[in-house]
């Protein structure tokens, strides 16, 4: 009954009611409490009596409820204190409201006065809405005394008017954010920002208040006049209007303030200046405060103005207070020390020393910048002996932090002991400190004792051209070809050679990243005749090279040496004929290019190890990427004046694979492994921070040369390369296959973890990827073998019946057979390799080939030559097959090829078509079989075939790849890896079969 007319509470059917023994008690949410009680809305033929704090909270409620809606409420600070936000009411807004509801209470009693006070209207709307308040009830002044003598009562009245507030004012997410956006100190926590403050002193500091005074106290640090003079502390009042005005203040044992400002501040002044006292005890340490008549007149010392510049000072501006120092000191806090190594000219560089390889030692000066002074070693250390933090030096006050002074000092020391800095270090430094020249953030170090620290170094001339040098080919020298060479180089060849003949001369490793198609080989070649013509060759003599490669591009080498440089004697090392021992030393030493695969690399890691190279080259050096496998181990053992790594795919699917290459070329320039995973893999491939990728792209861009088709420097005029997609559906037994391995596997998902559960999604991976291309793959009966005999036939219909994929790529072999034209197809399984081979072989009656990583490499040579011979034959007209034809019968046009063994290193430009049969991870790796056709030489149209199977995973491979794409393109990729961490739900969305696809 109580709550019958309170609508808030649905008359009173939302209210929980609770017993504590006998008695029933009615729940009422704090926000709700003195609205209620200030509208008085109840039942009228009820009486009322309101005995104990029901009496004053009744009696109040008018007053506060005009408080909460015309805001005359504040931020309690006892609150603030305790790390809560609280609302009280304003003192005067209450007392006045309460004398105000006396008197109209006291009209409602006589209402023939209330007329003369322009009150009857008020009067009748109240007793229209049937206010029912007793007669005898308190009045709110009474009510208001009462509050004062009962804390009780006033904590509880606080916290219903503190939750109204809330609840009526800042109860919206955008009215709460409005608060936070117009008083953003009231939500600082910080422990001095109301020490010493009574509550208006604390509403003016957090701009609840407007501050009327006219001017703001502030604490001035004033510097010594003369090097030997004492820094001093003092209050001063800072006029509002003329900011340079400042009018010093001394405050007596009590808190008096003494001074000469104009007469019109002194009221504000006398009843501020205790507040200031208590405020900067609070703030600072005892000892600041002297004897006298100046309670901050103690002289400070330079420690102690140095506790006051980096601490004391903080601490007042934490707690509201205005803090004028220095000028020079903001710029000085602001910039770090920087130690900077001052490289000697070239004729001061000690004797002997050689500028040869990252290792070489360079002489150089300590030069130590500390604001805007500038040291030498000498200087510094003078300065570091005076055991002072505030110095003056050359005019200028200088800070010296003792923790910034012993990492130059660790620094400098542990440059000192190896005598110089390395040519690694100078590199670095330079690389990475370009970054702050062009206005960029300054990049961290590697070493964590000068993480605070910035190391530059200042470039003599020699380096300031050499660095020019590594940065732009413009400066570069230039060399002619070899005269060895029987070839023209296009401009971009003659810029990759130089570029490895400029690199080979400092020592410094190369990674030549072109695309693939734009002729490394030729340019590797052309540098190998510039080192066997003796131009860059040392003392002791001629040395060979080395040329590590894939087994399957060992033949292409030979070839093209032989055809690009007669002049070079080359020695093929493979093979069950292949030198050891001293025959090898002998025949090596009389070769200019020693010629070897992986395979055989890490089988004779001790014999080829046991040789300096000229010049150690990588082909396809995505080979070593895994910097823990036995031929990459093998082949960074071998010692060599000079190391070169080709490749079209410097990174595959991890950075730690573009380590593994630079580790190679310029060991330890990039750090160990477990360093680079900190600094650069785990910022940029799980967080992807632009500055680190900015860091590396930096630092390896002087060592690589990558230059793509594209570039319109490159000026190829290669024929257009045109890529489609071909979608096909799966036969009704496909699809049942596929979801029956689905199911399988998410049956078992709930019961394997770690590298079981790893295994499981990867054998479904493949087990999917292999149904989409023929189910024979996976029930494995009656496969076609390898060696079947060619004479005998073979009903190939119901094989091709089983896949639309194969169905579909017949139907399209055939018609750009007809046409007169050649393909290549690739494939990463065998079985789907001998199977296309078989069917393509029956249907069409002719010749095709097939490349898998069991091909031995006279096989390989063989097939390459056969299928490239007839590439200069004239196209037969339409209609026509080149089967057809008599003396084109026996010629191969169809190439199938494992993506594994023929994606790389072979030149079949007599290919116009290719097809990706099934999908591989990386677009990087099918680009590069691509580009086994659409390379320099190729004068038709490339058009590239990407079989996808519809609803199936080939599908979301096919989305990861036009997104890894781009990831790619900025040198950062990621790998399959990622499928086995997803969690249940998120594989069977990936795998699961899609019906109902147009």
């Amino acid at each position: 009954m109580l709550f019958a007319w309170h609508e808030e509470s649905c008359y009173g059917t939302e209210l929980a009611i609770h017993k504590a023994g006998e008695i029933e008690l009615v729940v009422l949410p704090a926000e709700q409490v003195l609205p209620f009680f200030a509208a008085g809305r109840l039942l009228t033929h009820i009486g009322w009596s309101w005995e104990g704090e029901a009496a004053p909270l009744t009696a109040l409620a008018p007053s506060l409820a005009f408080c909460l809606e015309n805001k005359r409420y504040e931020p309690s600070l006892a609150a603030y204190r305790e790390g809560r936000l609280e609302w009280t009411w304003e003192e005067r807004a209450l007392r006045k409201a309460a004398e105000t509801a006396d008197r109209e209470a006291a009209l409602l009693r006589e209402p023939d006065r209330a007329v003369a006070y322009g009150a009857a209207a008020r009067i009748g709307v109240a007793l229209a809405e049937g206010d029912s308040r007793p007669d005898d009830k308190m009045d709110a002044r009474g009510a208001l005394a009462r509050l004062k003598e009962d804390d009780g009562l006033t904590r509880g009245v606080r916290a219903a008017f503190s939750a109204a507030v809330f609840d009526r004012h800042y109860g919206t997410e955008e009215q709460a954010a409005d608060l936070r956006r117009e008083y953003p100190m009231l939500f600082e926590r910080k422990p001095l920002a109301a020490a010493g403050m009574d509550a208006e002193a604390w509403l003016v500091s957090i701009g609840w208040k407007a501050d009327v005074s006219p001017f703001r106290p502030a604490l001035q640090l004033l510097e010594p006049f003369k090097a030997e003079a004492a820094w001093r502390l003092r209050l001063v009042l800072q006029d509002k209007t003329d900011p340079s005005s400042l009018v010093p203040v001394k405050l007596g044992a009590d808190g008096a303030a003494h001074g000469a400002w104009p007469a019109s501040w002194s009221p504000h002044v006398e009843g501020r200046s205790a507040g200031w006292l208590e405020r900067l005890r609070a703030c600072l340490p005892p000892e600041r405060f002297g004897g006298g008549g100046d309670l901050l007149g103690r002289p400070l010392d330079s420690a102690a103005a140095w506790t006051f510049l980096t601490a004391d000072s903080r601490r007042l501006l934490d707690a509201g207070w205005l803090v004028l120092l220095p000028a020079w000191w903001e710029a000085a806090s602001r910039r770090k020390p920087r130690l900077r190594a001052k490289l000697r000219p070239e004729s001061e560089n000690r004797s002997g020393r050689s500028l040869m390889g990252l290792d070489a030692i360079i002489d150089f000066d300590w030069r130590i910048s500390i604001g805007d002074a500038d040291l030498t070693e000498e200087e510094f250390a003078a300065l570091v002996a005076r055991g002072e933090r505030l110095v003056r030096f050359q005019g200028r006050w200088i800070s010296l932090d003792p923790a910034l002074l012993a990492q130059i000092r660790r620094a400098m020391d542990g440059m000192d002991k190896r005598q110089g800095l390395s040519f690694q270090d100078v590199l670095q430094l330079h690389l990475l400190n370009t970054a702050e020249e062009a206005g960029e953030e300054a990049p961290d170090l590697d070493s964590e004792e000068v993480s605070r620290l910035q190391l530059e170094v200042e470039l003599n001339e020699q380096f300031v051209q050499l660095m020019g040098q590594l940065g732009g080919s413009e400066l570069r020298p230039q060399p002619g070809p070899p005269a060895g060479l029987n070839a023209e180089l296009r401009p971009y060849q003659l810029e990759g050679y130089s570029w490895l003949v400029f690199l080979r001369r400092f020592g410094l490793g190369a990674c030549l990243a072109d695309d693939m198609g734009l002729g490394k080989t030729v340019q590797l070649i052309s540098y190998l005749l510039r080192v066997k013509e003796g131009f860059m060759e040392r003392p002791e003599g001629p040395r060979p090279s080395l040329i590590v490669c894939p087994t399957s591009v060992l033949g292409n080498w030979q070839k093209e040496l032989n055809r690009f440089a007669p002049s070079l004697s080359v020695m093929l090392h493979y093979g069950s004929s292949r030198l050891g021992g001293e025959s090898f030393q002998d025949a090596a030493a009389g070769s200019d290019v020693v010629l070897t695969s992986y395979a055989t690399a890490s089988l004779d890691q001790e014999l080829l190890a046991s040789f300096t190279w000229s010049a150690l080259c990588l082909d396809e050096a995505q080979n070593i990427k895994n910097a823990q496998t036995k031929q990459s181990l093998a082949v960074r053992s071998f010692p060599a004046l000079h190391r070169v790594a080709l490749t079209g795919t410097p990174i595959e699917n991890r950075l730690a694979e573009l380590w593994s290459i630079y580790d190679f070329i310029t060991p330890g320039f990039l750090g160990p492994l477990r360093a680079f995973q900190d600094r650069f893999i785990q910022p940029i491939e799980k967080e992807g921070d632009p500055k680190r990728a900015a860091d590396l792209r930096r630092l390896v861009k002087p060592f690589m040369l990558r230059r793509k088709k594209k570039d319109p420097a490159i000026q190829l005029d290669l024929p257009d390369k045109n890529e489609m997609k071909t979608y096909v559906h799966l036969t009704a037994e496909q699809a049942a296959l596929y979801d029956q391995t689905v199911n399988e596997l998410m049956s078992k998902m709930n019961k394997l973890e770690g590298i079981q559960r790893k295994g499981a999604i990867l054998s479904a991976l493949t087990r999917l990827k292999q149904l989409c291309d023929h189910p024979l793959l996976i029930t494995k009966e009656g496969a076609p073998g390898e060696n079947a005999p060619d004479t005998e036939p073979m009903d190939t219909g119901p094989l091709i019946e089983r896949s639309a994929k194969l169905e579909r790529l017949l139907a399209m072999v055939r018609e750009l057979r007809e046409e007169g034209e050649r393909c290549l197809i690739f494939t990463q399984y065998v079985g789907m390799g001998l199977m296309l081979q078989r069917v393509l072989r029956e249907e069409l009656r002719e010749p095709v080939l097939y490349l898998n990583g069991s091909t031995s490499k006279s096989a390989r040579d063989r097939m390459i030559e056969d299928f490239q011979a007839g590439r200069e034959a004239a196209v037969l007209p339409a209609g026509t097959s080149e089967a057809s034809s008599p003396e084109n019968k026996q010629q191969p046009c169809i190439f199938i090829l494992s993506l594994k063994a023929g994606g790389v290193g072979l030149n079949l430009t007599a290919a116009n078509h290719v097809f990706h049969f099934d999908r591989w991870w990386n677009p990087a790796v099918e680009n590069q079989a691509t580009d086994r056709a659409y390379r320099m030489g190729q004068t038709r149209d490339v058009q590239v075939h990407k079989f996808i199977s519809l609803g199936t995973l080939e599908e979301r491979i096919d989305e990861m790849l036009e997104s890894k794409q781009q990831l790619s393109d900025s040198i950062i990729t990621s790998s399959e890896g990622w499928i086995t961490e997803l969690s249940t739900e998120a594989l069977k969305d990936l795998f699961t079969l899609r019906r109902g696809l147009p």
